[in-house]
């Protein structure tokens, strides 16, 4: 699989997977278009400036380009895809990659079909094309009502031609049926583009309708004469004397076909051959890669003998029975003796399913068995209907089924017979079935569909309304209906009723087609507790669903909430992404919000959830965390019952599959409930550890409006303190020493001692950071006689450790006598956080000294202690101090390794300092190597980062600046 990128509708780019990546800025989009424009080519930075910015680009254009072009090469996410090429910069795209490429290459080879009057292929090549199209090429890039770009006034007299070309094919091959609703709809949108005039005049002349026919010409011969002063050009007049020859004119037979049907003989001697299936779809589209599995599965038996059931299952509305049908009909041919088709009634509304006897005595009718000679019990009818099958070569499509029970019985046994089942289960009790799992459909086939069943053309708004519906093949054509009901009502209005999540399945019920009703239907056929787990799910909304959080939800033990969860599964109205975890469609989440409105115990439900969370995430800090008083001054106390994790892996583990959840708890309650403040307090220690800086910030900023809103001071402190910490390691040391004053000032109205002198300490190392040594040397002594004086020697360490930094200034031996202090303390107490922190901090005095093996070594000490989890703040201070040791050292390799390392750990962290530290470092050995033009573009986009941030690095920002040959601010 290869990466796609896509100019036919807003600029898109998706992974190899086929996943969407998110371009979540006009600039980021804008970027991405102007390189596309110019793929494999070099694009000047001041065309890339003009297409940011226009004409007037700001005096920061060049940092905030750099910017954009770091965040677009991270979203790539392949080292080689967007690199600088001086003057500019060049994106890598391979054949087959630009959507407007293939859209190009598939209009030539529809030309060229066309030229050898190869229809089938004209046909082919362009449905291909025309699946490219997203909407208006390069949506939301230029101003409509200043015209449109000649770029994409090209590409959209392709479509036409493209479009032209299709029809053209299908008049040719005698293929009719659904293309009048979309020649009609482009008539009316290009009233003045003969060739869709003359397709629609054809279409409806070989389908019977001359008078409609005439009609069409003598409407365009009016709008041209009127408008233009001319008649129809050659093409339509012909087309017009067709019609006027041949008023009696149909669509060709079928090659083969006889119009007097079967052999007469044979329709004397016994009934014909049952054809029960329902008409094809109208409309069936995408799936080729599922239809020829599917017909691959029923062709041919196992090759022992056996006739091997194929189940297509899926949620409601995803398209299963559509597909059965089309590769019943696609296999007609090759099972002479007929094609029986039963609708079990799994899953239809107030319908009590088919039972088997039912079902049997209804196959073997139709099969020509006399009524009376069928069996009253089912296992004597099961047999009679196995027997009558043995010796022919019939298709089965079993539609609806609601068990494996109910189908079981239905089962032929002979090698010449072939059986479709179509269930919302996947029907595991059903031995040797072939089965396929139907998802949504992809975007570019559900825009199709869209486009295809309400009669419209392109419009704005129908890429949205695609997502709304989720994709979901029965809500596109409930939208595609009322689209066709309604030409006033556009893409674009019913799009924005589907955006409200309340009332969004109110939108997708229309006539006999309804969302709500089919997804009722597996709800009321749930046992007490699935129908619970499916409430309560609504209840609380989480990105993902594990049976410890939904046994909180439902008040239940876990095995009784895993059983839920699987029954909910079985029915489609969950899928399992991955062991354990379980996610709804989002019309299914709309659904069970309606259901959680009625229940009354969903407050308290969703209470308990955050208690389960709140301490699970609290026994997260209790394992990290040294024992102590360490873990009470950081962590909140009990919160409900928890299991303590066995160790810091399993419980970095849990963190990293549950934070999506979190996050969502914290987004949708902090501001109303108590507990999700304890909840932020408790996952201070693991983000930490983690260098999750942007979840740090979200959530403690979330808890302090939320403490501020409910008047919880303590809490507001913690918020505080929590959001200095998080901005100090994000390089913002003025704006961290302002949120630790004011924390620290609430701390001393609540008389709370410990806290007091943590604040102390942290306003001394961040005075230092900021380059104020009198002042931090002034908070680290009344914040070390504090410590002392609560007997704090966990405390006292981490001040020795901070005025050790101090010290570095002015006496680098001095600073490192007081780290190893710090050092012997952290031995003395077993805290691994104060041995590492103290060998980092020595390693960084001796490169002070010019010693660079000495700090070599110390830097391989503490991340010898800290390992691959260790915390991130004291890692990549490690890591990148290690590599100014081995720069310094000469050990060129070993340090672009590492500085490589540090880069991509701190890109998937968001932390813009670290990267902007390494890239610093990386600019000096590529500038050793004699890169220039590389090391330039690091150290200004180091230089950038970091004028982002306030003054911690003004020494490092004045090296860069001297690097790059500009002014050095007094």
């Amino acid at each position: 699989m290869r990466m796609r990128f896509g100019l036919l509708g807003p600029p898109a780019v998706h992974d190899a997977s086929g996943e969407p990546r998110p371009l979540n800025s006009a600039k980021a989009r804008a970027l991405l278009a102007a390189l596309l424009l110019r793929p494999n080519r070099v694009v000047p930075v001041d065309e890339l400036k003009a297409a940011l910015w226009g004409d007037e680009p700001p005096a920061s254009a060049h940092a905030s380009l750099h910017n954009h072009v770091t965040r677009l090469r991270r979203l790539l996410a392949e080292d080689d895809r967007l690199r600088a090429a001086p003057p500019g910069y060049l994106l890598r795209v391979e054949p087959g990659e630009l959507d407007t490429e293939v859209f190009e290459e598939q209009v030539r080879t529809a030309r060229a079909a066309q030229a050898r009057g190869d229809w089938a292929a004209v046909a082919d090549a362009a449905r291909l094309g025309l699946a490219m199209w997203r909407g208006s090429p390069l949506a939301g890039l230029y101003d409509p009502d200043e015209g449109a770009p000649a770029l994409v006034q090209r590409l959209r007299e392709s479509r036409l031609l493209m479009l032209e070309l299709r029809y053209d094919a299908e008049l040719q091959l005698g293929r009719h049926d659904g293309v009048g609703p979309e020649l009609a709809a482009l008539v009316a949108e290009f009233p003045l583009r003969e060739a869709f005039h003359r397709q629609l005049m054809l279409v409806l002349h070989r389908t019977g309708r001359q008078a409609e026919a005439l009609a069409a010409y003598q409407s365009l011969r009016r709008t041209l004469v009127e408008e233009l002063g001319v008649d129809p050009g050659p093409a339509v007049q012909e087309a017009y004397q067709e019609v006027l020859r041949a008023p009696t004119a149909v669509a060709p037979r079928p090659a083969g076909a006889s119009a007097s049907g079967p052999v007469a003989a044979s329709a004397e001697s016994r009934p014909p051959p049952p054809a029960q299936l329902p008409p094809a779809p109208a409309h069936f589209i995408g799936r080729e890669d599922l239809v020829a599995e599917l017909r691959a599965a029923l062709a041919l038996d196992g090759g022992d003998g056996v006739s091997r059931p194929v189940v297509v299952s899926g949620m409601a509305g995803v398209g299963k029975s559509a597909l059965a049908v089309r590769v019943a009909h696609a296999l007609r041919d090759d099972f002479p003796d007929g094609q029986l088709y039963v609708n079990l009634r799994g899953a239809t509304p107030g319908v009590t399913p088919l039972d088997p006897g039912h079902a049997l005595c209804a196959l073997l009718r139709d099969l020509g068995v006399d009524p009376r000679q069928v069996p009253g019990e089912v296992d004597a009818a099961a047999a009679l209907l196995r027997s009558t099958l043995a010796p022919t070569r019939t298709l089965l499509v079993l539609d609806d089924a609601a068990s494996a029970a109910q189908v079981r019985p239905l089962l032929p046994a002979g090698p010449g017979c072939a059986v479709v089942v179509t269930s919302r289960s996947p029907l595991t009790a059903l031995d040797g079935a072939a089965r396929f799992p139907l998802a949504p459909l992809s975007a570019a086939d559900s825009g199709l569909l869209l486009r295809a069943v309400s009669g419209r053309g392109f419009e704005e708004g129908l890429e949205r309304l695609v997502e709304r519906c989720g994709r979901l093949p029965l809500a596109l054509r409930v939208v595609a209906a009322r689209l066709a009901a309604r030409r006033a009502l556009t893409a674009d209005v019913l799009a924005g009723l589907l955006d409200a999540q309340a009332g969004r399945l109110d939108q997708l019920d229309y006539d006999d087609l309804s969302v709500r009703g089919s997804l009722a239907v597996a709800h009321d056929g749930l046992d007490p507790d699935a129908a619970l787990a499916l409430r309560r799910l609504g209840a609380v909304d989480l990105p993902e669903y594990g049976a410890p959080a939904v046994a909180r939800l439902m008040d239940t033990d876990e095995r009784r909430a895993a059983a839920a969860l699987d029954r909910l599964v079985d029915v489609a109205l969950l899928e399992e992404v991955s062991y354990g975890r379980f996610v709804p469609h989002d019309l299914v989440r709309d659904f069970a919000r309606e259901l959680a409105e009625r229940d009354d115990g969903r407050q308290q439900a969703a209470e308990r959830v955050l208690v389960w969370y709140a301490e699970a995430t609290r026994q997260i800090g209790i394992t990290l965390l040294p024992p102590g008083q360490e873990a009470g001054l950081r962590l909140p106390g009990p919160i409900g019952e928890g299991v303590p994790f066995e160790s810091a892996e399993q419980a970095l583990a849990w963190g990293d599959l549950e934070l999506p959840n979190l996050l969502a708890l914290i987004e949708r309650y902090a501001s109303e409930s108590a507990t999700a403040l304890l909840l932020v307090r408790a996952g201070f220690t693991y983000l930490q550890r983690r260098g999750r800086l942007q979840e740090l910030a979200v959530m403690g900023e979330l808890a302090l409006d939320a403490a501020r809103k409910l008047g919880d001071t303590a809490a507001e402190a913690h918020a505080l303190t929590d959001l200095a910490g998080m901005n100090f390691l994000s390089g913002r040391a003025e704006r961290a020493l302002t949120l630790n004053e004011s924390a620290v000032t609430i701390w001393r109205t609540l008389g709370d001692d410990r806290r007091i002198q943590r604040g102390l300490g942290n306003r001394g190392m961040l005075l230092e950071g900021l380059g104020r040594y009198e002042e931090a040397a002034e908070a680290l002594e009344s914040a070390l006689a504090c410590a002392r004086r609560l007997g704090d020697a966990h405390g006292e360490a981490i001040i020795l450790s901070h005025l050790g930094n101090l010290l570095e200034h002015t006496d680098a031996r001095a600073a490192i006598a007081c780290h190893e202090r710090s050092l012997a303390a952290g031995v003395r107490l077993n805290s691994e956080i104060l041995r590492l922190t103290a060998h980092c901090n020595i390693g960084y005095a001796h490169l002070t000294l010019g010693e660079p093996a000495e700090a070599a070594r110390h830097f391989d000490e503490s991340l010898a202690l800290i390992g691959d989890d260790g915390d991130w703040h004291t890692q990549s201070q490690a890591r990148i101090g290690r590599v100014r040791a081995l720069r310094e050292l000469g050990r060129a390799e070993e340090a672009h390794r590492e500085c490589a390392l540090l880069l991509e750990r701190a890109g998937s962290r968001a932390d813009t300092q670290m990267q902007a530290l390494a890239r610093h470092q990386r600019g000096l050995l590529v500038h050793a190597e004699g890169d220039e033009d590389e090391a330039r573009e690091l150290w200004e986009s180091a230089l950038s980062a970091l004028e982002a941030l306030d003054g911690k690095h003004a020494a490092l920002m004045g090296e860069l600046r001297e690097l790059l040959g500009r002014p050095v601010p007094g």
